[in-house]
């Protein structure tokens, strides 16, 4: 991997304190994690966003928590976070927050989820972080600093070739409704690739391709709360990030696909319906 050019660790040219930004956040994020886990499979009250969108009052005091630790810490930055309004400012400072990103899967009481918190400033993620309190895996980058989980540095996987890699998508909550969902590419890469995992939380997918566990992930109509923090964790593990045709990645572009950038030309060319061989 290339040398990272490291950045002073007291203050960003904002004047923050990038020690106060990145403890504050994973502090919320272990704090909402542990509060999560404490409180699965307890009977709780489930509403219905969509047919399959589902929003549970944990959701919602997970995102309490986190929000009001981080208006403690920095009042006069902006929220952005699934379940409630969007908190606006003129600082340039923003969170992205996804308090309980599997919420389908916690639901249902299946231990696979997570908290995401990311920190934007004059529009670029300057901080990601990722927690897992069900194995207590917390994953954080910050931009040329490389990526970590648990303290210790991660990189994307070296596999290099489509057909031995294992790959996680996931479906759009439309999925019986519209006719752009994911099925069709879903075949494609069946077919095409070793094996393909729908675990439920595109965060910790992408999360896993920073760790090398997955070797791709592809996904349509994700919000910014679900890429933003993990993001920046696949690219700085060394991964590469774009759209389905191979442009620039946005948080707010809807459409993902992340790789360790070895296998990321056939996956391109998969999306894209390109004929590749296949030994049947």
């Amino acid at each position: 991997m290339p040398c990272r050019r490291k950045s002073p660790d007291t203050q960003r040219p904002s004047g923050l304190s990038v020690t106060e930004i990145r403890k504050t956040a994973i502090d919320a994020a272990r704090k909402a994690g542990l509060l999560l886990k404490e409180h699965l499979g307890e009977a709780r009250q489930i509403e219905f966003k969509g047919a399959v969108d589902l929003v549970t009052e944990m959701d919602k005091r997970a995102e309490a928590l986190i929000i009001s630790d981080l208006k403690v810490a920095f009042p006069d930055h902006g929220i952005l976070t699934e379940e409630s309004a969007e908190v606006k400012t003129s600082t340039g400072h923003r969170w992205i927050i996804d308090p309980l990103d599997g919420t389908t899967n916690y639901a249902h009481r299946l231990p696979f989820f997570c908290v995401s918190l990311a920190f934007e400033t004059a529009g670029k993620v300057a901080l990601g972080v990722v927690y897992n309190p069900m194995l207590d895996e917390l994953f954080v980058a910050e931009p040329g600093k490389g990526a970590t989980l648990n303290g210790r540095a991660i990189t994307v996987s070296k596999t290099d070739a489509l057909d031995r890699s294992l790959l996680a998508t996931g479906f759009p909550y439309d999925l019986r409704t519209s006719k752009e969902n994911n099925l069709d590419n879903f075949t494609l890469f069946t077919l095409r690739a070793q094996a393909i995992r729908r675990a439920g939380s595109a965060a910790l997918d992408l999360s896993y391709v920073a760790a090398g566990r997955f070797d791709g992930f592809w996904e349509m109509k994700l919000k910014a709360w679900d890429v933003a923090a993990a993001a920046l964790i696949v690219t700085e593990a060394g991964g590469r990030i774009t759209d389905f045709t191979g442009g620039e990645f946005s948080i707010f572009g809807g459409r993902c696909l992340a790789s360790n950038g070895l296998i990321h030309g056939e996956m391109l060319d998969t999306l894209l319906k390109k004929e590749i061989d296949i030994d049947l």
